[in-house]
């Protein structure tokens, strides 16, 4: 008789590992996918004023172009994870960027802002593959504080293309209008599949042939959710994310419609919080040499302390300036750059064995916040910088606290391993 089927598959091969990316080449592959993140948000918001108008919807409705994707991009990770656990991370990425790219198409021709919306939730769940991918990679590849290095790396990257993305959408919107920025995202993104299909090898160390074996699946997820290093770090991103979703999801009808600014000159404007990250994520990778991962982020805090209560106080004194919002904002997305690099590797780092999984779970409660986030604001916008800027303040303001409590205490990869998870290995 054969032998049942073991939990993994056979450990990678010296084949696997000798194909094994450099740092660079890794860093690259990884920049670029997480890069559809700006990409996908950013690069079509100077021209999210003019298809509201052009699609004749309201500012609610509008609003699910973002907060709909969000859904979708969280919710679908929960599927993604575990599927690229069980089947390897290529598969899975291919699926999906194949899946991102169709619905780029659609977007592009759509009709009328049902379909609009309709489009972006398929988008939503072919980046859902890309994100998660790139995070388990990481983990596949690195222990956790050189993941954080490796990270800050890819997500320098992505601050590239987060400056980019604004300053290009503009200027396509411009000249194309709004139909053209998709048709411009679903072209760099086949440029994107196309690179890492040739430079990004299979990386998984083992497949989990359970992965998806439903009492595995729900061990798994029990002993993620639980684990306080987990929750630290998750809840950082979460809350990180939640102050640059708002920016991202109010600033162009602040910055256009309230403060007149052209489609092309947001763009700009918009470019100089990105550049601010993108500084972050390089001064992040000293700060980890001297202060590791937890005492990079409470540094980070302050910036980011300090921006959102500042852009919040000047809102509440009837401050409605450009610069009242600019400046706040390129010290919440200096401390930004500093929060995800260590985020993103820390809530994976105590998950070898199920690195989808965890990157998923992490991903799906950021997309949740920003759901709710994209919702409230969708009625809250009152044609003032008011709502914006006090949304951005609070969770600033968290983001801060859970920095200077949960990461201190539970941040350290490892520690603080809740009892029995040693012989919970799915």
């Amino acid at each position: 008789m054969s032998a049942p089927p073991s939990e993994s598959s056979p450990p990678t091969s010296a084949a696997q590992q000798a194909a094994r990316p450099s740092a660079a080449v890794a860093a690259t592959a990884l920049g670029l996918l997480l890069g559809l993140q700006p990409l996908t948000t950013d690069l079509y918001l100077p021209a999210f004023p003019a298809l509201t108008r052009d699609l004749g919807a309201p500012m609610h409705l509008a609003q699910l172009t973002m907060s709909a994707l969000l859904l979708a991009f969280g919710a679908a990770q929960l599927v993604w994870g575990p599927l690229a656990d069980r089947w390897g991370r290529r598969p899975v990425l291919q699926a999906g960027l194949l899946l991102y790219i169709l619905a780029s198409l659609g977007a592009m021709l759509a009709l009328d802002m049902h379909a609009l919306v309709a489009a972006r939730i398929v988008q939503g769940l072919g980046l859902a593959a890309a994100v998660v991918v790139a995070r388990a990679t990481v983990r596949d590849l690195y222990e956790p504080h050189e993941g954080a290095h490796v990270m800050s790396l890819a997500l320098s990257g992505l601050g590239l293309i987060a400056i980019s993305s604004p300053v290009i959408g503009g200027f396509v919107a411009q000249q194309f209008g709004w139909r053209g920025t998709f048709a411009f995202i679903g072209l760099s993104t086949l440029a994107i599949a196309v690179f890492v299909w040739l430079k990004l090898p299979e990386t998984v160390p083992q497949r989990n042939l359970r992965a998806l074996h439903p009492p595995t699946l729900a061990a798994n997820w029990r002993r993620i959710l639980v684990h306080p290093t987990f929750l630290a770090w998750s809840s950082l991103t979460a809350c990180t994310y939640g102050a640059l979703f708002i920016f991202l999801a109010g600033s162009s009808f602040v910055y256009i419609d309230t403060l007149g600014l052209s489609p092309t000159l947001y763009g700009l404007v918009l470019g100089s919080s990105s550049i601010s990250y993108l500084i972050g994520t390089f001064v992040c990778r000293s700060w980890l040499v001297r202060l590791g991962m937890t005492g990079t982020i409470g540094r980070a805090s302050y910036f980011t302390l300090a921006g959102g209560l500042s852009m919040g106080a000047l809102s509440l004194a009837g401050v409605q300036a450009i610069w009242a919002i600019a400046l706040p904002q390129m010290a919440i997305a200096f401390g930004h750059g500093m929060h995800q690099s260590c985020g993103q590797a820390g809530a994976v780092g105590p998950f070898r064995d199920q690195a989808g999984t965890a990157a998923a779970l992490a991903g799906c409660l950021l997309a949740t916040v920003a759901f709710g986030i994209g919702r409230w604001l969708g009625w809250a916008m009152d044609g003032t910088a008011r709502p914006m800027a006090l949304g951005i303040a609070f969770w600033a303001t968290l983001t801060a606290v859970v920095g200077w409590t949960l990461v201190r205490r539970h941040g350290a990869p490892g520690s603080a391993l809740p009892a029995g998870a040693a012989a919970s290995r799915g």
